[in-house]
């Protein structure tokens, strides 16, 4: 078991560190093909809209394919468009290549959460979600910071060149330690009325709203610390670490309260990111305060988000696949969401030090989704109990 998780992680790893090691890499990118930064900015956008539209389809098309050999094909993929990446000579055909690579990513998170759950019981189902996702996290904390500095050192393809080698150990990690599952005979119908349940529905809405509330000051938090903390560009990058090593924590920590008391953990981790935003403009002057806050952030907003995605599969128990990789695609609909919201507020002229409030308002919303689905939960549950009993005759 502890095998197959693993396998999991190691694919992880090298799809987050695939979508974020660009961030770092535009002004190359910019420079190598004579584009504007908000052109080369595309290739992010792109990526996460990819993940949200094009994976669903991806899904669909793998929903009849035994899950392991759907892993390992998506896993080709990955290998594939990141070598089309590095050897991309144009800026449209690197753009063509980040679409492709992310195409396997909803996609494999999806099965992926799928198989962790089916190879634990039932009470550490979040636990093994969350393991997977560790290798996510851990991309930020090592992958991103090592791949942006190969690229810089020596050309942004070779940020995508180092790539290849990390998908083929997850090749072959998964085909050694993941063991085959057969996939469910379902009709592309059913898939849909699974989707379609105000459950499920909800859940989605969670993940794409707390997106929105992280990104909308996440993405411009290099600035921020620049700008209103003072602090220097190599200080900024010990932050963001601090910041990856504290998303690792929380999404451990949430996968094992997760299987205790799952929704009494979004509810309680929202109701503190909402004070923590608010008390954002008044610590990011001062340094200490403001490293504590940006640590303390991480753990409390993985930590209460980590049992979404294990509950997706729970709540849709018809079509698992999709919608766990239409949820992949909320969060990253939520990215592109929370990134644009935040630059509304910059464009608008209300400063840094605003949009905590921004994501302080959205993370309202969000508890109050939160508190419908508990809602509907429970009424769900309660009609179930007082069902008559059917005639066994």
């Amino acid at each position: 078991m502890r095998k197959s998780l693993l396998a999991l992680a190691v694919a992880a790893f090298g799809i987050g560190t695939s979508e974020f090691v660009i961030m770092g890499l535009l002004p190359d990118l910019a420079k190598s093909f004579s584009v504007s930064i908000p052109k080369a900015g595309v290739l992010v956008s792109a990526y996460a809209l990819s993940v949200t539209f094009g994976s669903p389809l991806i899904a669909l098309l793998l929903a009849r394919t035994e899950r392991k050999r759907a892993l390992l094909i998506l896993m080709g993929i990955f290998v594939a468009g990141n070598l089309l990446c590095a050897l991309a000579p144009t800026y449209e055909l690197l753009l063509g290549a980040r679409v492709l690579t992310a195409l396997c990513h909803g996609a494999f998170f999806g099965i992926g959460s799928v198989v962790a759950t089916n190879i634990v019981p039932y009470n550490q189902r979040t636990q093994a979600v969350t393991l997977m996702f560790s290798g996510l996290t851990i991309a930020n904390v090592l992958g991103v910071p090592a791949g942006t500095a190969l690229g810089q050192a020596f050309g942004w393809r070779a940020a995508f060149l180092a790539l290849i080698p990390v998908g083929l150990i997850a090749l072959a990690a998964l085909y050694r330690m993941v063991p085959e599952q057969p996939a469910e005979a379902i009709a592309l119908k059913h898939e849909f009325r699974a989707v379609v349940r105000p459950q499920v529905q909800l859940v989605l809405s969670l993940s794409t709203i707390s997106s929105v509330a992280l990104f909308c000051v996440f993405t411009y938090i290099a600035p921020m610390l620049e700008v209103v903390t003072h602090l220097s560009p190599h200080a900024v990058t010990w932050v963001l670490v601090l910041f990856g090593v504290s998303i690792t924590v929380g999404n451990l920590v949430g996968g094992r309260l997760g299987d205790w008391r799952p929704m009494p953990l979004v509810l309680s981790g929202l109701v503190l990111l909402i004070a923590l935003f608010l008390a954002m403009p008044l610590a990011m002057p001062h340094v200490v305060p403001a490293v504590v806050l940006v640590f303390v952030w991480g753990l409390i907003h993985f930590g209460a988000i980590a049992p979404l995605q294990s509950r997706i599969v729970e709540q849709a128990k018809g079509a698992p696949n999709l919608a766990s990789t239409l949820n992949q695609g909320a969060f990253n609909l939520g990215n592109a969401l929370g990134a644009s919201l935040g630059g509304l507020v910059l464009t608008a002229g209300y400063g840094y030090l605003k949009l905590p409030f921004a994501s302080a308002a959205v993370a309202t919303v969000c508890l109050v989704v939160a508190v419908v689905t508990v809602w509907v939960e429970k009424r769900d549950q309660g009609q179930l109990l007082t069902a008559p009993a059917t005639d066994p005759r």
